[in-house]
């Protein structure tokens, strides 16, 4: 089998297209022939060594944890899922390695993906997906007639949270983004719309500030907030987690992926009420200069870069 992997901690310079031997599934573990799987930036922080404390220093170590395919395998005490179910799901970060031929996966993280959806779409859903729905209702608690603030509105997370909040009947959706962009997120129904470098506080109060992106300041978060509203921020820090300790509206979002978001998710998907676009396919065999690109240049914009094995 082939998979991109590193043998050290670095950067981009240090990804390797070759051979590797998976894996057999052991107690709840599933094997996957993946037929897509989708880049995140937290496919490169741990590359970069920023979440060793939680990856380890086994290698070589597959990269990418997002993916859609076909169950090859099962281990013992597996059973929502059999050999020839087309799935979608995210690997553990201790096991790692979408970017592959196949990939070794928990049981507790994978669902059966709609027959609505092709690989491509199926393999976006996960990471985004599930920062969007937990960061707004398992953290923020939001409910039908609530105002949401949502800055990076066009960024991944930021899209699928602007669809989500409108689905759970949110009044208002409002949203930051790059000035030559802000049509673009009108037509996403996102209104009032602000340019993402001077968010205005003027903008009214709203139940749940999400920032997607990480680079609200806090003044100004809390200037947006309504009474007993709460702010969400979706890159962690060792302050970020402090700050989040405390009483108080802030909360760090570490996404947990488990069945049931990810059945919803993968739902809105089949059903439309969610779409994440992508931006561009490239092969397994061809991925190392796109995902190199996409880590310094953020490109290409405007959705996921999708890796495929054919």
């Amino acid at each position: 089998m082939k998979r991109i992997q590193y043998h050290n901690y670095g950067g981009p310079e240090v990804m390797r297209f070759e051979d590797f031997q998976p894996a057999r599934p052991g107690s709840g573990e599933v094997l996957i022939r993946v037929r897509a799987a989708a880049a995140n930036p937290y496919d490169w922080k741990v590359r970069n060594g920023e979440m060793k404390m939680m990856s380890g220093r086994k290698f070589p170590r597959g990269l990418g944890y997002d993916f859609a395919g076909v169950v090859e395998a099962v281990g013992p005490g597996v059973t929502r899922v059999g050999v020839g179910d087309e799935v979608l799901g995210v690997a553990p970060i201790k096991m790692s390695g979408a970017f592959a031929e196949m990939v070794l996966a928990v049981e507790k993280a994978i669902v059966k993906k709609p027959a609505e959806i092709s690989f491509e779409e199926a393999a976006a859903i996960p990471t985004i997906g599930g920062a969007a729905l937990q960061g707004l209702v398992t953290k923020g608690k939001l409910r039908a007639g609530q105002s949401v603030f949502i800055h990076g509105c066009l960024g991944g997370v930021g899209r699928a949270a602007v669809q989500i909040a409108r689905t759970r009947g949110a009044s208002i959706v409002a949203g930051s983004c790059r000035a030559s962009a802000m049509q673009d997120a009108h037509d996403l129904a996102v209104d009032p719309v602000v340019e993402f470098d001077s968010v205005a506080t003027t903008l009214g109060k709203f139940d749940i500030v999400y920032d997607t992106v990480g680079t609200l300041a806090p003044a100004t978060a809390r200037k947006l907030l309504a009474p007993g509203g709460r702010i969400i921020d979706i890159v962690p820090s060792g302050a970020k987690f402090l700050k989040s300790a405390l009483p108080g509206p802030y909360t760090v979002l570490i996404t947990q992926h488990n069945v049931e978001d990810l059945e919803e998710l993968a739902r809105m998907c089949a059903t439309g009420e969610l779409r994440l676009p992508i931006a561009r396919t490239v092969p397994l065999q061809d991925a190392i200069p796109a995902l190199t690109e996409l880590e310094r240049n953020n490109t290409p914009r405007g959705g996921k870069l999708i890796i495929t094995t054919g």
